[in-house]
């Protein structure tokens, strides 16, 4: 018995070192460990391999509070601390002048920046003063765009083009069980045929100018910086998005075609702080391409990034909640997966979708209903998006850049 006494303290050793390498406890900035669980050097953020308590114990910004979970999208946009401000009212302020010390505005043009209360339009867009032809788009009008943007969109994938192996549909419930409930892929077959039509082409070259971790700034090239003006000069060829811009120029949103592609450049290309250096995100980064804060996906809501990123073997996609009534493409897909190791709770996407038509949906419910739910009618069938502005930094005359965007699923 004696002679086992070594070996069991020796084990119990082990766990316990084991178990530090799993924390950054007395381990901030050291050198890259192999032997370690995950890391806690500085460019951990930027590989993605930071312990959990690594922003807590080791950076400064370690003081945020966990936000509440949003029902309809995994905590995971709501969830980005206190990206977004509380809100408060336009109760006795409509007419208000504006200032700059209040969170959220009730004035004639807070529709136009993109700042006002969440319940201005309750209080005050039928308020005597309030113009609902130049400051206020109703919601029989945004369905009405929806549909003809639904009918434009003529670079979509046909039914042949795609073929998917949704498999295992499970409760709201069981989502934060983590658990892999579909042994095979979600894309059974993609026409990648697709993917030379030039929208979509831009759209990809797009996708690799990203660091997905939080916390470390981008730096474009020239390059990148041209490929940003080449994807919005490309879907802005398309019946979509001049059905889009033909819409907003008759509501008095934009008095000319390069005021509304600099406008849409800014405010999802311009870059903010989600983590603890200038410039580490954007709207664009975050919906289409993805971004992992603490440890969890957030944004990544395209399913040509998720075809492209399982192809190469790094998404495994584990179930879904919501399928869309669509039975032709554009659908919808609300669904649970790992991106590389990180997990997502709820990511809804459309499937089958062209760029220019996701681009043009997004956009739309940001300008219109910014900060709100946004009810928009597909093919005759309802579909709500959810947008959320940055409220820490804005552009141009105090307007605000995307937060994020994504289909409110239901199941």
């Amino acid at each position: 018995m004696r002679a086992c006494i070594p070996l069991v303290l020796a084990v119990l050793c082990g766990l316990a070192w084991a178990g530090k390498m799993e924390s950054c406890a007395s381990r901030c900035n050291e050198k890259f460990n192999r032997d370690a669980a995950c890391q806690c050097d500085r460019r951990c953020l930027r590989h993605g391999n930071c312990c959990e308590d690594y922003e807590h114990l080791c950076t400064e910004d370690h003081k945020e509070s966990e936000p509440l979970p949003q029902p309809e999208e995994e905590t995971e946009e709501a969830l980005a601390s206190n990206l977004y401000s509380a809100p408060t009212s336009c109760q006795g302020r409509c007419y208000e002048a504006f200032d700059k010390h209040h969170q959220c505005h009730c004035n004639a043009r807070c529709q136009e920046f993109g700042n006002c209360c969440k319940d201005f339009e309750s209080l005050c867009s039928d308020h005597e003063g309030f113009s609902h032809s130049s400051d206020a788009i109703t919601k029989e009008e945004i369905q009405s765009i929806s549909e003809k943007i639904y009918r434009a969109d003529t670079n979509k994938a046909q039914k042949e083009d795609i073929i998917l192996n949704s498999q295992n549909c499970i409760s709201p419930s069981e989502t934060r069980d983590q658990r892999d409930r579909c042994p095979k892929p979600l894309f059974t077959y993609v026409n990648e045929k697709l993917f030379s039509k030039p929208t979509y082409a831009a759209f990809i070259n797009l996708l690799n100018n990203y660091q997905r971790a939080t916390g470390h700034g981008e730096h474009f090239s020239a390059q990148e910086l041209a490929e940003q003006d080449t994807f919005l000069r490309e879907i802005m060829k398309t019946a979509v998005m001049k059905e889009l811009y033909s819409f907003l120029h008759h509501q008095n949103r934009y008095g000319s075609k390069q005021e509304f592609i600099d406008d849409l450049k800014n405010m999802w290309f311009g870059l903010y702080s989600r983590g603890n250096e200038e410039g580490d995100s954007s709207g664009f980064e975050h919906v289409f391409s993805g971004e992992v804060k603490k440890g969890k996906v957030t944004g990544f809501h395209n399913w040509i990034r998720f075809y492209l990123e399982e192809k190469e073997g790094l998404v495994d996609y584990y179930s879904h909640i919501y399928d869309g009534p669509w039975d032709s493409y554009p659908d919808v897909l609300a669904m649970q997966f790992n991106w590389d190791g990180y997990y997502k709770e709820v990511g809804s996407a459309f499937i089958g979708s062209s760029p220019e038509f996701e681009f043009a949906l997004y956009s739309l419910c940001f300008i219109a209903r910014p900060g709100k739910v946004c009810q928009l009618s597909l093919g005759g069938y309802p579909l709500a998006v959810r947008t959320y502005t940055w409220d820490k930094s804005t552009y141009g005359n105090g307007k605000k850049y995307i937060a994020t965007a994504y289909i409110v699923s239901s199941a």
